[in-house]
Parts: structure tokens; sequence; C-alpha cells
């Protein structure tokens, strides 16, 4: 370290003793970071001499400047002095809580659907017979569009059938 200081130094030509193989003892490692520190350049921007220069400003942070984060952080810096902290609870924890939550309103839910009157529940029943009865007609529609042709035309036939003979009989 010390021989860099002094090859720096010599080149600068700050010394006037010739270069030393050991290091010198009169110079301390605080005042060869000086001698360094006052070599190098500084920035333009520090002198007010040029007012045409553009200065580095420090950019603003939205988040910190949006009321909601200011009202959050004042609520919170008010909640650390009173000694109200927020609850750190452990994942688990917060999961089986969740769970619980669901489950009571699932059972309250259930409760109100067993407090029906018996007009909803009449209801409910005839709403059910109708469904079943259509779901029933689509069946039978698709049977009989899927059923071959020869079977189409020999139903045909027996109503036709049958028609002639209602017809002679009356």
């Amino acid at each position: 370290m010390g021989q860099c200081v002094d090859i720096r130094l010599a080149v600068m030509g700050s010394l006037s003793h010739p270069l030393r193989d050991s290091p010198p003892e009169d110079i301390d490692h605080k005042d060869s970071y000086l001698i360094t520190r006052s070599i190098m350049a500084e920035p333009d921007y520090i002198e007010d001499d040029n007012p045409e220069l553009i200065r580095p400003q420090k950019l603003i942070n939205p988040v910190k400047t949006s009321r909601n984060h200011q009202d959050l952080h004042r609520e919170l810096l008010m909640n650390q002095k009173r000694g109200l902290a927020p609850q750190n609870k452990p994942e688990l924890q917060k999961v089986m809580e969740k769970r619980k939550r669901d489950q009571v309103i699932k059972q309250k839910e259930e409760e109100a659907q067993k407090k029906k009157s018996d007009l909803e529940i009449e209801l409910l029943k005839r709403q059910q017979k109708l469904e079943q009865l259509e779901l029933e007609k689509q069946k039978l529609q698709e049977e009989q569009e899927n059923a071959p042709e020869f079977v189409k035309v020999k139903g045909n036939l027996r109503r036709t059938g049958q028609e002639v003979a209602q017809a002679q009989e009356s």
C-alpha cells in the first residue's frame, strides 16, 4: 500500500524525495486517502456557476406520495405506539380460521334452506317433476330421431292402418 501511494504521489509531482522501496514514515494512510481524493474530479453540477445545467433531483415515489399509503403508514405508527401491532399469524392458522368461517356460513345457509315454508317446498317438488317430464320427452325424441328408417316407416304404417280401421268403423 505504501509503495502504491509513493508511486501515485511521485507521478503527480507532489513528492520532492525520490521513490522509496519502503513505506514512508511521515505519511499516514488517512492523509494518502485525502491526497488521492483531492486529485479526483468533482462533478460539474456541484458548482453553482452554470445555471443552464440540469441538476439531478431525487425521484418521487408515487406509492409513498399516495394518500392511502400515508394514511396506512400513520395508522401503523399510531398502533405501534399504542402496542397494537398487527398480528402475524402462521399460514396454517389463517387457513384453519378461513375453513371455520366457511363452515359457519355453510351451516347458516343450510339452516335457512330448512326453514323454508310449506309453499316453497311444494313449489320445489312441482318444479322437479316438470324437469323430469321434460327430460323424459327429450329422451323419447332423441330415441325416435336416432331410430333406423325402417322402424320409423313401420310405425307410420301402423298408425295409418289404425286410422283407416277407425274411419271404417265410424
